[in-house]
């Protein structure tokens, strides 16, 4: 048995879990709704406040399914309830960004602005502090979604390993290199 598959995911109160014919999974929570549609190898069973995952054999490719879509599944149970959360700082003088509605301006040091849209699903806000780098939040109900948008973001300008400049997420921890040797000989 896969060690994630065999995994039951609890259903925490205020969220419902619906299982179409067609194997269209979809999770009811206090901040909205999700669906995923699951192989039909894979059967999913909600039991009360209990939902698991199962496969019909040992073979490979069940395997690997069987651990993704219990994955998938706990994920959407948790952003439905919780929501997502991520927070990427802006390394760089002059860097800053600013949200205007659902569109964010980035000043990269470039010689022009980046607009980037943010789906409807993906709400952000951008903090500027004296003295501290900029920090731009992202929050959605969708893990997938906040994590393509994440990097999206972060590749308009990756920290570069002398300095550190670019798009970083808060608390990750660069390589740095050292610059030229003064007595190298």
């Amino acid at each position: 048995m896969s060690r994630i598959g065999k995994l039951p995911v609890n259903l925490p109160a205020g969220v419902t879990v619906t299982v179409s014919p067609e194997n269209l999974v979809s999770v009811k929570g206090p901040l909205g709704t999700l669906s995923q549609s699951v192989h039909s190898d894979i059967v999913v069973t909600v039991e009360g406040s209990v939902l698991t995952v199962t496969r019909p054999t040992n073979q490979p490719r069940h395997r690997s399914m069987h651990g993704l879509y219990r994955s998938l599944i706990s994920n959407m149970v948790e952003g439905v309830s919780k929501g997502y959360e991520t927070k990427q700082e802006l390394v760089g003088v002059g860097y800053k960004a600013e949200v205007k509605g659902s569109v964010i301006e980035f000043s990269l040091g470039y010689s022009h602005d980046i607009y980037l849209q943010l789906p409807a699903e993906v709400k952000a806000e951008a903090l500027t502090e004296k003295k501290k780098n900029p920090i731009v939040t992202l929050k959605s109900i969708d893990k997938q979604l906040i994590g393509q948008v994440a990097a999206k973001i972060r590749s308009l300008r990756k920290p570069e390993p002398y300095k550190g400049k670019g798009i970083k997420f808060v608390g990750e921890q660069l390589r740095r290199k050292a610059g030229k040797s003064a007595n190298a000989k």
